[in-house]
C-alpha cells in the first residue's frame, strides 16, 4: 500500500508540474503564456517548454523560425507543439511584400535594403551541394509567391518579361509567372511577372528563413510537432552527406513525432531526418580526387564515432501528413531515419518545376533505412516515389499506393537487404528500379515494368541484425531477391519493353519466385514452378481518382488454378550478406497474413495485395 500511494504521489507530482503554454497573434511575449496571457511567439514558448509541456498555438500566422533549446527526456515526457484543435496555425519561413512598383507588361520590382533579410539572404546563396544539378544555370534559395503559389526562378530579366512556355511540365500555365533577381553589397532587387494580377492587392511573399522549424543544435530528443500548417522556407540542397535541414527538421536526434501537418512549398525539402554538420558538409565537392561513394563511406564511419545507434538516433514516427510543392525530396534523412514510422502520409507534387534535378530527389528519399517502416503512405506526381538508397536493412515498405510518377515508384540503389516489399500498389508506367540485393517482394499489384542490373563499381556497407554496426562492405552482383504472390496487370497486352520477372533469373546470386500470376505481356520468373501465366488476358488495369477516393480495377481471371502458399519469415530465408532473416524490427517473425486493407488471408491465399478470389470485374478503394 506504502508504494501504491508513492506512485500516486509521482504521478499527481508530474502532472501538476506539466504545464501548458498558449500562443497567439494578440499576445505578446512580455506575458506568461497562459491561457488569457499568451505569448506572441512560438519561439518565446519554446524558450520557457520543459518536459512533459504543451505548446498550444492558435489561429494566426508566425513568420518566425522555431528553434528549440531543449527536448523531453522520454517517449512519455516530450515536450508537445501543437495547432490548437480546431484552428489554422500557420508558420512561415516568407514576409509579404507589397511594396512592389510597376515596369509594365505584368513585370513588377521591389528593391529591399540588405538589412531586411538580417543575416541570411536567400537571394545571395546558391543552391549548392553534392550530388546536385544546375543544368548550367543559378538557383536561389529564395522564392516568389503569389496566393500560396511558387514563381519560377529564371536566370535573367529578359526571360521574366518574355516567359517562354515549357510544354513539357504538367503546369503549364503556372510556369508563365517568373521571377529574377539581383543583389549588390547594400540592396536586393526582385523582378517578378504577375501577369494580371496587381502584387499589392494580392497576397505577395518572399521566402527569407531557411527553415521554419529546427533546433539549432543537435540531441533534441522527444519532440511532438502536431496539426501546423508549414510552408515557404529558403531551404538548402540536403545531401546524404551534409547536415540537412527541411522546413521541418530533426537534427540528428531521437524520438519526435511529426504528425497532423500540411507541410509545402519549400525549395528543396519539406521534412528532414537527416545528418549534422560536423561528420561533413559536402565533402565531395571539397574533394573531387576520389569518388563521391568514397567520401560517403568515410561519413559513415564518422557518425558511427559519433553515436550513430538506436540509443540515439532515429526512432521518429512521421504520420497523417500532407506534403507536397517542394523540389527536392517531401521526406529525406541520411541515417537519421533509422527505427523510424512513416505512415499514412499524402506526398504529391514534388519536383514539378524540373528547373534542377541530382541524385536525392524522391518523394520520400533515405539512407541508411535501417529498420525503417514505411507503410500506408498515398504518393504520385513525384518523378520518382520512394528512393532507398545505401543500407535498407531490415526496412519494410508495405501497403502504399504509388502512381502516376514519372520516374518510377520505388527505386533500391546499392543496398544489400534484407528489405520487404509486401501487399503494396505500384501503378505508374515503371514500378521498380532494382539495383541492390537481399530484396523480398510479396502480395504486390504490378501495373508497370520493373528493370533490374548488378553495381560493381561501389562497395557499401551492410550491418549487423538491427543495429547501425558495420559488418562488412560489398559490391553488388545482383540477384538474391524473392517474389511471392504477387500480381502482374500490365495496362496493355503488347506494350514494349517485356514487363515481368525475366531480368532476376540472369543475376549471379540465385533468386526465387513462385506463386506470382501473369498477365498479358508479363514474362514470369525462368524456372519458376506455380505460376499463372496468361499472356492473351487483358486485365484492363485502371486507377481512378474520385471525389470518394483513389479506387482500382482490374479483372482476373484463373486465380483458382494457381497454387499458393503464406509469406512467412521462414519461408523467406535469410538475405546473403547480412545473413540476416526477413523479420520484425524487435526480432520476432513475420506472417503476411493479412492484405492490403487488413482482411484476413486464406492459408493459400490470393497473389497481390487483395484477398478478393472473384472472378471478373473488381473494383477497390485504395485511399
Amino acid at each position: 500500500m506504502k508504494h501504491f500511494f508513492l506512485f500516486l504521489l509521482t504521478l499527481l507530482s508530474c502532472t501538476l508540474q506539466a504545464k501548458e503554454y498558449h500562443v497567439s497573434p494578440t499576445g505578446r511575449d512580455s506575458h506568461d503564456g497562459g491561457a488569457a496571457t499568451p505569448f506572441q511567439t512560438i519561439g518565446r514558448a519554446a524558450h520557457e517548454a520543459l518536459p512533459g509541456d504543451t505548446v498550444t498555438v492558435h489561429a494566426g500566422t508566425y513568420r518566425e523560425w522555431v528553434n528549440p533549446p531543449r527536448g523531453g527526456e522520454s517517449d512519455a515526457k516530450r515536450i508537445v507543439y501543437r495547432a490548437a484543435p480546431g484552428e489554422r496555425a500557420e508558420i512561415k519561413g516568407s514576409e509579404v511584400i507589397r511594396t512592389w512598383e510597376k515596369e509594365g507588361d505584368g513585370v513588377w520590382k521591389v528593391v529591399l535594403p540588405n538589412t531586411f533579410f538580417g543575416d541570411y539572404n536567400p537571394y545571395a546563396d546558391l543552391i549548392y551541394g553534392d550530388w546536385f544539378n544546375a543544368h548550367g544555370r543559378k538557383h536561389h534559395t529564395g522564392e516568389v509567391f503569389l496566393n500560396n503559389k511558387s514563381l519560377y526562378e529564371k536566370e535573367t530579366l529578359a526571360k521574366v518579361r518574355n516567359p517562354e512556355i515549357n510544354a513539357k511540365l504538367r503546369d503549364t500555365e503556372g510556369a508563365r509567372y517568373v521571377w529574377y533577381c539581383e543583389t549588390d553589397e547594400t540592396k536586393t532587387t526582385i523582378w517578378a511577372n504577375f501577369h494580371n494580377y496587381d502584387p499589392n492587392k494580392e497576397l505577395v511573399e518572399i521566402s527569407v528563413r531557411r527553415t521554419c522549424f529546427y533546433p539549432e543544435k543537435p540531441g533534441i530528443n522527444y519532440l511532438t510537432l502536431r496539426g501546423f500548417h508549414i510552408s515557404e522556407a529558403a531551404t538548402q540542397w540536403a545531401a546524404p552527406t551534409a547536415e540537412q535541414i527541411g522546413m521541418v527538421a530533426t537534427h540528428w536526434n531521437k524520438g519526435w513525432i511529426i504528425e497532423n501537418n500540411i507541410i509545402s512549398n519549400s525549395k528543396c525539402n519539406g521534412i528532414t531526418l537527416g545528418k549534422e554538420r560536423t561528420t561533413g558538409h559536402n565533402v565531395w565537392l571539397q574533394n573531387r580526387e576520389i569518388d563521391g561513394s568514397l567520401h560517403y563511406i568515410e561519413v559513415v564511419f564518422r557518425t558511427l564515432r559519433n553515436g550513430w545507434n538506436k540509443e540515439n538516433i532515429g526512432s521518429h514516427v512521421v504520420r497523417n501528413n500532407e506534403i507536397f510543392a517542394c523540389e527536392q525530396t517531401g521526406i529525406c534523412g541520411s541515417m537519421g531515419a533509422a527505427f523510424s514510422i512513416v505512415e499514412n502520409n499524402y506526398i504529391h507534387d514534388i519536383w514539378t518545376k524540373r528547373q534542377f534535378s541530382g541524385a536525392e530527389m524522391a518523394g520520400i528519399k533515405f539512407h541508411a533505412a535501417i529498420d525503417t517502416q514505411i507503410r500506408k503512405n498515398r504518393i504520385h506526381r513525384v518523378g520518382r516515389g520512394m528512393w532507398l538508397d545505401w543500407m535498407a536493412q531490415g526496412t519494410r515498405i508495405s501497403q502504399n499506393v504509388l502512381y502516376d510518377n514519372d520516374v518510377e515508384d520505388l527505386y533500391f540503389e546499392v543496398n544489400h537487404g534484407p528489405y520487404l516489399v509486401d501487399n503494396n500498389v505500384l501503378a505508374s508506367p515503371s514500378n521498380i528500379w532494382d539495383m541492390s540485393q537481399g530484396g523480398a517482394f510479396a502480395h504486390n499489384l504490378f501495373a508497370g515494368n520493373i528493370h533490374s542490373r548488378p553495381e560493381k563499381g561501389r562497395y557499401t556497407p551492410y550491418h549487423l541484425p538491427h543495429q547501425t554496426d558495420v559488418a562488412g562492405l560489398s559490391i553488388i552482383p545482383g540477384g538474391d531477391n524473392r517474389f511471392y504472390n504477387n500480381l502482374f496487370v500490365p495496362a496493355s497486352l503488347h506494350k514494349k519493353p517485356p514487363f515481368g520477372l525475366l531480368a532476376f533469373g540472369k543475376m549471379p546470386y540465385k533468386s526465387f519466385a513462385d506463386g506470382n500470376a501473369y498477365y498479358g505481356r508479363a514474362i514470369p520468373f525462368p524456372g519458376e514452378k506455380n505460376a499463372l501465366h496468361l499472356p492473351d488476358f487483358n486485365p484492363d488495369f485502371q486507377l481512378e481518382e474520385t471525389a470518394d477516393g483513389v479506387f482500382v480495377s482490374f479483372s482476373l481471371q484463373g486465380i483458382d488454378k494457381l497454387h499458393t502458399e503464406l509469406v512467412t519469415t521462414k519461408r523467406l530465408g535469410k538475405a546473403k550478406l547480412p545473413k540476416q532473416a526477413y523479420e520484425h524490427p524487435d526480432g520476432s517473425p513475420i506472417i503476411l497474413d493479412k492484405d492490403y486493407s487488413g482482411k484476413p488471408r486464406t492459408q493459400h491465399p490470393v497473389p497481390g495485395p487483395f484477398e478478393e478470389r472473384t472472378e471478373g470485374r473488381l473494383r477497390i478503394k485504395v485511399w
